[in-house]
């Protein structure tokens, strides 16, 4: 215990000898959370909307009021033709047009369907449904309107049939928030960035600079070299979790619904796998730069492409479906969205934990043993 213990002290005195790794370790996540924490946001707000009224009457600026106080859209320009509301959308002016006809006004007063035509820059998909579906709902709202003051203005006495209306409520995530959804799984993106990189950097350096050789030749134990490495970036694993939720929770205002040492089990429990997976990359490499390439390329960008971070799997075909099965950050990320967005716990989250815990000591085991025959 006493070589065990020497080792992790210098490993930490190493670390905080170098200013730029500890910027990078400990402040650049902190950073990233709180950039990301705006940008990873697919909410619609006050979208740049272009209208072009061919009727230019009061029902026309009625609907358009209504589709302005939505808080949805902003309408800020009103092209004179098509030709005009084309350049808009082409040149990326406008990410939504809405086109009225001349005969739209006549039509309501003649009982008559009113078309509206709406056009949307669909280059990107998922914001162009959302916009979709928020114009057809203020446009249902406004049709529905019109027929009540009709019905209103026009005396008759109707018996209304019964109807089905739907009540939404909206269960863990009230306002809907995209934040709400990414910024817990950024948690899982920290530690393979620091557990997986960090970790083959710094032995991979220690080969270059030679001190591994001498290390070799003292009375240190290979089990004990592997967790001497482990132990100190498992701890500053945990220091960068602190500091994300905690920048998490007073800066954007996201509670932890569930338990926190639940929480910290779990992160240790996926760390197995990111330590061992570092630990690997660290086998394979002779440099520094082998190392980052192959730990981003080969590791981390196909766990966060395949980990349902930002593609939902149920989307993905159903070969790559079976192979996110073996990605580990599936796994975590779908443990923390449960704990902090949920507050789900372990009668709940057994089933991914279990399976998180058995890849971990797999990974790390065949790490360890193929590190251990590297140095002997």
């Amino acid at each position: 215990m006493k070589i065990l213990r020497i080792f992790i002290v210098k490993e930490f005195i190493q670390f905080f000898r170098d200013p730029k790794m500890f910027r990078v370790v400990l402040i650049a996540p902190v950073i990233q959370l709180i950039f990301l924490g705006y940008a990873a946001n697919r909410d619609i707000l006050n979208a740049e909307t272009a209208v072009l009224n061919l009727d230019r009457s009061a029902s026309s600026r009625e609907y358009l009021r209504s589709v302005e106080e939505s808080g949805y859209f902003s309408v800020k320009h009103y092209p004179g033709s098509y030709e005009e509301l084309k350049e808009l959308i082409d040149d990326g002016t406008v990410f939504v047009g809405i086109v009225i006809p001349d005969d739209f006004e006549s039509n309501i007063n003649n009982r008559r369907t009113a078309d509206i035509q709406l056009i949307l820059d669909g280059s990107d998909g998922n914001k162009a449904s959302i916009a979709a579906g928020y114009i057809q709902n203020i446009t249902a709202a406004f049709s529905k309107n019109l027929s009540l003051d009709y019905l209103q203005s026009s005396g008759l006495k109707v018996n209304l049939v019964s109807t089905i209306q739907p009540e939404a409520r909206v269960w863990y995530n009230p306002n809907l928030s995209t934040r709400n959804f990414f910024l817990p799984s950024i948690v899982g993106l920290i530690l393979i960035i620091i557990t997986i990189n960090m970790t083959s950097l710094a032995i991979v350096k220690e080969r270059e600079i030679g001190t591994l050789e001498q290390l070799i030749v003292t009375p240190i134990k290979p089990y004990q070299m592997i967790l001497g490495k482990l132990i100190p970036f498992s701890i500053i694993g945990f220091v960068a979790v602190i500091l994300v939720l905690s920048v998490m929770r007073f800066w954007f205002g996201i509670e932890i619904k569930g338990s926190i040492p639940f929480l910290f089990l779990c992160t240790f429990v996926f760390m197995l796998s990111t330590l061992g997976l570092g630990l690997f990359v660290s086998t394979v490499s002779r440099t520094q730069q082998q190392a980052m390439i192959t730990s981003a390329f080969l590791v981390m960008m196909p766990m966060i492409f395949l980990s349902g971070f930002s593609f939902p799997i149920e989307n993905m075909p159903q070969i790559i479906q079976y192979i996110t099965y073996i990605i580990p950050l599936k796994y975590f990320i779908i443990i923390i969205r449960g704990i902090v967005i949920k507050g789900l716990g372990f009668e709940n989250l057994w089933k991914e934990l279990t399976i998180l815990f058995f890849m971990g000591v797999v990974i790390l085991t065949v790490s360890s043993m193929r590190f251990s025959k590297r140095l002997e």
